[in-house]
């Protein structure tokens, strides 16, 4: 199978069907991004970072962060859409997608522990419930996630650990029963995999 750098070498050199087989490559990915924070208004973002990756291809430094390089338009792009409908200052990204956009419909009638586990994820704040989700869905490394977070990579650790904490706080503050709430935090691994699935199905059914 070509690699991502195969890929985007060739469509840089006019060939638009290795371009599309590297878009569809990560449509999945991309969709179950926007999927878990935004529900239904997902379909137009998507779109819109798939523009953007074709209009900035030329633009990449470094062929080897291709995967970094398109989660962070993802991630701009989404910034770019809450801070205008819901006209939020420059600093919004400390704030979490429940607080930002209480209305958000839930967009999967899940199993206990996975509703928990994403209505958790959304009292986080936006830049950890990123990291999180690229570190556990996409398995990103370090250094990608610090390139699409625009941080060091040397605090992507503690980063990611400040994330876990905050979120099993947020999964204690819901409204559960406790066991269902210990076997989240017990099994964090394996309920966010399955949490990915059923974003995913979603995201590709919208």
């Amino acid at each position: 199978m070509a690699s991502d750098i195969e890929l985007l070498q060739a469509w840089r050199n006019g060939d638009e069907a290795r371009g599309q087989q590297l878009c569809m490559r990560y449509f999945e990915p991309v969709a179950r991004f926007f999927a878990n924070k935004l529900g239904a208004e997902a379909s137009d973002l998507v779109q819109d970072t798939f523009l953007a990756l074709v209009q900035g291809r030329d633009r990449i430094s470094d062929d080897a962060r291709f995967r970094s390089y398109l989660f962070g338009v993802a991630y701009n792009v989404l910034k770019k859409h809450l801070k205008q409908r819901y006209r939020l200052p420059e600093d919004f990204e400390s704030r979490s997608v429940h607080d930002i956009a209480p209305g958000v419909e839930t967009m999967l009638r899940e199993a206990e522990n996975l509703r928990l586990l994403r209505a958790a994820l959304r009292r986080i704040p936006l830049s950890l419930q990123v990291a999180l989700e690229l570190h556990y869905w996409e398995r990103l490394s370090s250094s990608e996630i610090s390139h699409v977070l625009g941080i060091p990579s040397s605090t992507v650790r503690t980063h990611l650990g400040r994330a876990r904490t905050l979120l099993e706080e947020a999964l204690r503050s819901e409204a559960a029963a406790p066991e269902v709430v210990e076997s989240t935090i017990s099994d964090l691994d394996a309920w966010a995999e399955r949490l990915r699935g059923k974003v995913a199905r979603a995201a590709a059914g919208s």
